[in-house]
């Protein structure tokens, strides 16, 4: 009974939405248990690593031109980030670019942003475009997509090591026991190979044309983008795919949302003219 009402405990205490309600109206609560230094922690030592062998394969930020580009327009979105959270403002933002020929991007929880030359070679070939799939990225780490990944990884652990503690406890049954010590690892390495839920696309979706729009980006051409990012499916599938599911229903709502918000765009693009 004690640890069932310290499970509802942490259920309780882990809900919240991570983002303010703006246009865009993202109110869903989140379970947010894994602790935010630790989310922080493994995503900059993800990054770091992941830095690391781009520069020992001669492929970060050769090309200084692109490199400009795209962090002129980041740095675009992370000035409206205040809109959905105080704190992200005082992230440590870094951007950076790596040669490869990988349809990818990437924005780690704490403001850690990598892009692929693949991506912008192939897919997003104007400013609107790229400012889509960044924004698209920032709004992930905005809502903490990853950290409520996790966090729900955590509860089913917790779940599956306490099934497997009381079978000990009540049984000598050391078959069953270790079945259930399997089940956590085995439930970590499906997770982490999981794609993002529908619901965390949609609210990256909306959250990310809102961020574009407001930084006077015509959040439209996120219709094209992930146009040719299915007509990439055919012939040379984006490795952004697997972890961002597309379809045409979400196609349309991206077109819906896009002209819901329309007038953020027109009201700021003349602040960059």
């Amino acid at each position: 009974m004690h640890r069932l009402i310290l499970v509802f405990l942490i259920l309780i205490s882990g809900c919240t939405s991570t983002t303010l309600k703006t246009d865009s109206n993202i109110t869903r609560k989140q379970l947010v248990i894994l602790p935010e230094f630790m989310a922080l922690s493994m995503a900059n030592q993800g990054y770091q690593e992941a830095k690391q062998k781009a520069q020992e394969n001669d492929q970060l930020n050769k090309d200084t031109y692109m490199l400009n580009e795209v962090r002129k327009i980041s740095y675009r979105l992370i000035d409206e980030v205040r809109y959905f959270r105080d704190d992200a403002t005082s992230w440590n933002w870094e951007i950076n670019l790596q040669t490869s020929d990988q349809i990818n991007a990437y924005c780690m929880p704490g403001g850690k942003i990598m892009v692929y030359t693949g991506l912008l070679d192939k897919a997003a070939k104007t400013n609107d475009e790229i400012a889509a799939v960044i924004g698209h990225e920032i709004a992930h780490a905005l809502r903490e997509h990853g950290r409520e990944r996790m966090s729900t990884a955590l509860m089913q652990q917790l779940g599956i090591l306490g099934f497997a503690i009381y079978i000990s406890d009540s049984s000598h049954n050391r078959q069953l026991k270790n079945l259930a010590v399997q089940g956590v690892a085995l439930g970590t390495t499906l997770f982490f190979a999981l794609p993002n839920s529908r619901e965390q696309e949609r609210e990256a979706d909306k959250i990310g044309l809102e961020l574009a729009a407001r930084a006077g980006y015509n959040p439209l051409a996120a219709v094209s983008l992930w146009r040719k990012m299915d007509e990439l499916k055919e012939v040379e599938p984006p490795e952004i795919l697997s972890t961002h599911p597309s379809n045409e229903n979400r196609i349309e709502d991206i077109q819906e949302h896009s002209e819901k918000i329309m007038h953020l765009y027109k009201e700021n693009k003349i602040r960059f003219n």
